[in-house]
């Protein structure tokens, strides 16, 4: 185990990471970071776990869902600090649901533009993107925004 100095509070990391400490108990209850306790039974964290909760907010904010977030950072080793090479790894293998997410988000964008500019708002009525509401027989939900 790290000498106590080396290791981080969980007030500590939260202002390291800018994160709230109840987010972070929720990562640590999810499996996404993890803490060790002290005979007190308070949580200290090493340092190497800020990447992790740097690495769950961009995550988190290009849209990857907390259960793609876990597989990806349980492919990084667990016995020692994940290296540069080990982080390079990891980002090349999401590189292709990067992408899906990007094309993802501009047929949104492009999408909501079209519709936003006919000004009906109604997917029932528009005649641009539903004409006699045919995207009902594609099933619920946003079907012209699945792949």
């Amino acid at each position: 185990m790290p000498k106590p100095s080396s290791m981080l509070t969980i007030g500590e990391l939260a202002a390291r990471a800018d994160v709230s400490t109840s987010a972070l108990r929720f990562y640590d209850a999810q499996g996404l970071i993890a803490a060790r306790r002290t005979s007190g039974n308070q949580r200290r964290y090493e340092r190497s776990v800020l990447r992790r909760v740097a690495f769950v907010r961009s995550a988190q904010q290009v849209g990857l869902t907390l259960e793609e977030i876990k597989q990806a950072l349980a492919t990084l080793p667990s016995e020692r600090t994940p290296t540069k090479a080990d982080w390079e790894r990891l980002s090349r293998q999401w590189r292709a649901r990067l992408d899906e997410r990007i094309r993802e988000l501009e047929t949104l964008r492009d999408q909501l533009t079209s519709c936003i500019g006919c000004g009906c708002l109604s997917l029932q009525r528009c005649a641009l993107s539903n004409p006699g509401d045919i995207a009902s027989t594609r099933g619920p939900g946003a079907v012209y925004l699945r792949p």
